[in-house]
C-alpha cells in the first residue's frame, strides 16, 4: 500500500527542509571568535575593550615561513580571533605545517585565549595547543602573539622570534608583529587654557569684523564710525576713571571730580583761564 502526500503537504515539509538546511548553513558560515579564559562573567571590561579593539584584524590572515638547516621547513598560519580553518572547528587559532610531510599542528587556540597590553602593546596567548610530545613534559602548546604599535599601519611584519621547548614547563612560541590598533588614542596638543584664548579671539574677531562690515554695508557709517559701538570704545576710558574713583575714593564724595574727561568742554574752559595772564592791563 503507497502512501500518497497531498501537494498541501508536500510544499510544508519541502519548506521546512529548506529552512532546516539555511539554518545549518548559518551556523557554519558562522565564525567563532576568542573566548577569555575562564567564565564568560569573569571576563574584564578591559579585556572585552581588548578584544574589541582587534576586531579590525579578525578578516585578516598572517603567513611566515621558518627553515631550519635542510631537515626542517614550517609555515604558521595565524587570524586574529579566529580559526585558521574553520571547517575543522578545531579553534585553531595559530597553526603549524610541516612542509616536508604537510603534517598540521595546532599551536593556540581561540577558546584559550588571554589578552592584555601596556602602552604601546597588546600581548594576545593563545592556550590549548597539541602537546609537545617529548619537549617540555608533554605539555600542551602555546603561542604569545606581541602586537606593537606602528601607526599608519593595519598590520604588517608577522613573524616568528623563537620557541622555547627547552624548559620542563611553561614552553611557548613568540611571535611579534606591528598595527596601529595597539597604538594609544592621540591626545590633544592644545592645552584648555590654549583652547579658551583661541576661542575668544575668534569671537572677538568675529565681532569686530562682522560689526565693521555692518556699520560700512548696513548703516553706511564712514571713518571712526564704522568701529562697531564706537561711542561706547571711545567713553570706555571715563566709565572706567568713573568705577575707580567710586571704589577706591579716600575723599568726601562731594568734592570735586580731579579729572576731566576727554573731550569735555572744561578742556576749553580752562585753557581760556590759563591765557587771562596774557592779556593786557
Amino acid at each position: 500500500m503507497t502512501l500518497k502526500m497531498s501537494p498541501p503537504c508536500h510544499s510544508s515539509a519541502l519548506l521546512l527542509v529548506i529552512m532546516v538546511l539555511a539554518v545549518a548553513g548559518a551556523e557554519q558560515s558562522e565564525e567563532r571568535s576568542c573566548d577569555v579564559i575562564g567564565d564568560e562573567s569573569s571576563e574584564s571590561q578591559m579585556e572585552r575593550a581588548l578584544l574589541k579593539k582587534l576586531e579590525p584584524l579578525s578578516h585578516m590572515r598572517f603567513n611566515v615561513t621558518v627553515e631550519k638547516g635542510k631537515t626542517e621547513s614550517y609555515v604558521y598560519h595565524f587570524r586574529v580571533c579566529r580559526e585558521v580553518n574553520s571547517t575543522l572547528h578545531d579553534f585553531g587559532g595559530l597553526v603549524q605545517i610541516d612542509r616536508h610531510n604537510g603534517k598540521t599542528t595546532v599551536i593556540g587556540r581561540i577558546n584559550e585565549t588571554q589578552v592584555f597590553n601596556g602602552s604601546d602593546w597588546i600581548m594576545l596567548i593563545y592556550k590549548g595547543g597539541d602537546s609537545y610530545g617529548r619537549h617540555c613534559s608533554g605539555e600542551k602548546r602555546r603561542a604569545v602573539i606581541m602586537i606593537s604599535c606602528k601607526r599608519g599601519v593595519t598590520a604588517s611584519s608577522f613573524s616568528i622570534i623563537s620557541e622555547e621547548r627547552e624548559k620542563e614547563q611553561e614552553c611557548f612560541y613568540l611571535f611579534e608583529m606591528d598595527s596601529s590598533v595597539a597604538c594609544p588614542a592621540e591626545d590633544s596638543h592644545l592645552s584648555v587654557g590654549s583652547i579658551l584664548l583661541i576661542t575668544f579671539v575668534s569671537l572677538i574677531a568675529v565681532y569686530i569684523i562682522g560689526g565693521f562690515l555692518y556699520q560700512r554695508l548696513v548703516v553706511g557709517a564712514k571713518g571712526m564710525e564704522q568701529i562697531p559701538h564706537f561711542a561706547f570704545w571711545q567713553d570706555l576710558g571715563n566709565l572706567v576713571a568713573d568705577g575707580c574713583d567710586f571704589v577706591c575714593r579716600s575723599k568726601p564724595r562731594n568734592a570735586p571730580a580731579a579729572y576731566r574727561g576727554v573731550g569735555d568742554d572744561q578742556l576749553g574752559e580752562e585753557s581760556e583761564e590759563r591765557d587771562d595772564h596774557l592779556l593786557p592791563m
